[in-house]
């Protein structure tokens, strides 16, 4: 085995099984970008196509995120009965099927049941996931390989910016002509929506396929019964003396106590539920999500055309790419902390940027405003990619101790799915009766209070083994964690 610096993870005795398993399992968070990205290019055409009313149309979009809901709610029980492995088979079942299922509905309910089914899938990866990872992962590489799942959810994201742009192109192509084959002519020429959708059966039958080769992770190996098992997969991972020595602790640090909704509510785990919860409930009221779903609505209101528009949504996606893979470089030297407080402090400042030069423009202050709404909103996505989106998805497993991380992994994502909704759901109601402006000095304030907590609150994990955080948690002063 080839033992080099990969430059994502130091010399190793099995830094390629460790890549694969981790690679393996941010292809969930692939299919979470896709899914929830590729509606942007169907809404209009499933509104023609099935003659969707106002109403209908707010429930097709929000349908996936209902799912996303409930699939988050239960993933940490389950995941804590089941394992991490199952649960995460189930989620690639459930894309599976979805993405069919969204391809070929007969009317409208079954393609909103489709979009439910996926955001199963998605609510359950979304828990699981990351936290496998993390479970996996030694201390000193864990942020850069728990940071993969984000940048999988900005491929994902990219990737169905890009899959709907290609198949509208293809579609326009075949306009008149045929490709030959009849269920091209009916999913790209005919009905473009359902290709579209659609081309999520590949990536999702590729997840399925992988995960059943894959291992269940180590530690609830460990706490379930198969302690010797977990142990030779640390020793995998890392070397033998570090492995025993992360084996000794998951073991002094559990014993019997299994976790539960109850368990989790005891007075030791609390400041962890409150970072939890806090990095996910802030984590969208920095409004990345709805501009997301409403980006060229947004730039159309700001007076570009939606050509324009639709090709500066591309970029955005481009830029947050670049800016994750930038932050999985920088996330172990760094620190999470000084990414989280540093990106947030910019995020705060575009986001007032953005709604002063929607006032300005309201008040034909400003000729030009336009093109520093989509410069504000280009180093807004970069602040963001930088802090908060990548942050997220490191922290909230690491906060938990390992009796309850399932369960408190499961309520901050069920927290972060309930505010995405909310998001998306007031977001288009606050700029109809108020205006767009604000809508954004509204995350702007928002997301001032979220870099103050993160101050306060939210500790240093860089370096430190799962354990050795849990026994911050327990015996050392909030000084010395922050």
């Amino acid at each position: 085995m080839n033992h080099h610096d990969s430059g994502l993870i130091s010399e190793s005795p099995g830094k390629g099984f460790l890549l694969g398993v981790c690679a393996v399992a941010s292809l969930g968070g692939l299919l979470f970008g896709f899914d929830t990205a590729v509606i942007s290019g169907t809404v209009s055409s499933v509104s023609e196509r099935f003659a969707l009313s106002g109403w209908h149309v707010g429930w097709f979009a929000s349908s996936a995120l209902l799912g996303c809901i409930v699939g988050a709610a239960f993933a940490g029980v389950l995941s804590d009965r089941l394992g991490r492995r199952p649960v995460l088979i189930a989620a690639a079942s459930l894309f599976l099927i979805s993405a069919i299922g969204s391809a070929v509905p007969p009317n409208f309910g079954w393609l909103a049941i489709a979009r439910v089914v996926g955001g199963l899938g998605v609510g359950l990866a979304s828990v699981v996931a990351p936290t496998y990872i993390a479970e996996f992962s030694p201390a000193a590489v864990r942020g850069r390989l728990v940071a993969l799942y984000q940048l999988s959810i900005v491929i994902g994201i990219l990737l169905a910016y890009l899959s709907n742009f290609g198949l509208q192109n293809w579609s326009e192509h075949l306009v008149g002509s045929s490709a030959g084959i009849a269920w091209v002519d009916w999913l790209v020429r005919d009905e473009t929506w359902r290709g579209m959708f659609g081309a999520e059966v590949l990536p999702a039958l590729s997840f399925l396929l992988l995960l059943c080769f894959s291992p269940e992770s180590p530690r609830w190996l460990i706490l379930n019964g198969q302690a010797e098992k977990g142990r030779q997969l640390l020793g995998h991972v890392q070397a033998l003396h570090a492995a025993e020595a992360e084996y000794r602790a998951i073991i002094d640090g559990t014993l019997n106590t299994k976790s539960s909704w109850t368990e989790i509510l005891q007075p030791r785990y609390r400041r962890a539920l409150i970072v939890g919860v806090g990095l996910s409930l802030f984590g969208q009221l920095t409004g990345v999500n709805v501009v997301v779903y409403f980006g060229p609505s947004i730039l159309e209101s700001a007076g570009i055309a939606k050509d324009g528009a639709l090709a500066f949504q591309v970029g955005f996606g481009v830029i947050n790419l670049v800016f994750t893979l930038i932050a999985l470089a920088l996330i172990d030297s760094w620190g999470r902390r000084s990414l989280l407080i540093g990106g947030m402090s910019v995020v705060s400042g575009m986001l007032l940027v953005v709604g002063a030069l929607f006032a300005m423009q309201s008040e034909a202050q400003f000729r030009w405003s336009e093109y520093g709404i989509v410069a504000a909103l280009a180093i807004y996505f970069a602040a963001v990619a930088l802090s908060i989106c990548a942050v997220i998805w490191v922290l909230t497993p690491e906060v938990f101790p390992n009796q309850v991380r399932g369960t408190g992994v499961s309520i901050a994502t069920f927290t972060n799915w309930a505010t995405n909704a909310l998001s998306a759901f007031w977001f288009p109601v606050v700029t109809e009766r108020f205006s767009m402006q604000t809508a954004f000095f509204l995350f702007a304030f928002i997301c001032l209070i979220a870099t103050y907590f993160f101050y306060k609150v939210v500790p240093e994990t860089r370096g430190r083994s799962l354990e050795e955080i849990e026994t911050g948690w327990l015996h050392v002063s909030k000084a010395s964690l922050t």
